[in-house]
């Protein structure tokens, strides 16, 4: 089957996400990169090895790094005395995702210290000096409209430029009033977005098979196909049954690339004039 011509071809985003939770990811991400058709990481700012993440990405000038916000079962940037309504004692997140997306809404308190934090998170960002391609949250928390709006608020400080709207083909029919209203803000806000996302339903097993899939059958416009690769092991509790080397052996794999060559034009990050 021949090429389809590059002025029809849909465009695709690749990305890493949870870029800095540890050297294993760190490791993908720059063997992805190097080598394979990865050409995004969404960088999680307050992780572990994410200094690590940072000296790598210093030496990959090509690769487009945004900010991964985590206000959800990670670690915060600031100290837990200056946000207690968001962490426990030792500064991390819970994973009770509605019952916090309700207090963000109702509660001015929590809506300061929640301002406050994605603050320090872009504040870390913005210290590593490199350039922010985009933002998006860990376990998509920014379809929440008060984490939107003061991602969209307090991000224009440091020169947001595009979101990932995360909509996938064929998601449930509740989420799509929140979608909705997502573009709409961020149309309004003159930020770029994407048309479509694949990840969601084929989270942590993201392998070649997959991936063979959504890029046999993507749709006009702007997709992001995003990962979670690592070089070996179990990264946390919640990612236990992720299959991460196999996401790392689909960004490295042939087949892979034969296929984007054939059916798409490759964009490195929402940056890149091609993904425009």
């Amino acid at each position: 089957m021949g090429s389809k011509p590059l002025h029809s071809r849909p465009r695709l985003i690749v990305t890493a996400d949870d870029f800095g939770l540890h050297e294993a990811v760190n490791q993908a991400v720059e063997r992805g990169y190097r080598d394979g058709v990865l050409g995004a990481a969404s960088l999680m700012v307050t992780a572990p090895a994410a200094a690590d993440a940072v000296a790598r990405a210093r030496q990959l000038p090509g690769l487009a790094v945004g900010l991964h916000l985590v206000l959800a079962d990670g670690r915060s940037a600031l100290p837990p005395s200056r946000i207690p309504a968001l962490v426990d004692g030792d500064g991390r997140f819970g994973d009770a995702m509605a019952r916090d997306g309700c207090r963000f809404f109702f509660l001015p308190h929590v809506r300061r210290q929640l301002a406050a934090e994605i603050r320090a998170q872009f504040d870390a960002f913005a210290a590593t000096g490199l350039a922010l391609d985009h933002v998006n949250a860990h376990k998509h928390f920014h379809l929440h409209p008060t984490v939107l709006s003061l991602l969209v608020s307090i991000g224009r400080e440091y020169g947001l430029r595009a979101v990932r709207l995360p909509a996938e083909p064929g998601m449930s029919r509740w989420l799509q009033p929140w979608l909705a209203l997502m573009r709409w803000r961020l149309r309004r806000a003159g930020i770029r977005y994407n048309d479509h996302v694949f990840g969601i339903r084929h989270s942590g097993g993201m392998d070649e098979h997959v991936v063979l899939d959504v890029i046999g059958r993507l749709p006009a416009g702007l997709s992001e196909l995003y990962l979670h690769p690592a070089t070996h092991g179990e990264l946390t509790p919640a990612m236990a049954s992720y299959r991460h080397a196999d996401e790392l052996a689909a960004l490295l794999s042939p087949r892979v690339r034969r296929a984007i060559d054939e059916h798409c034009q490759l964009c490195h990050g929402f940056a890149d004039p091609a993904a425009a």
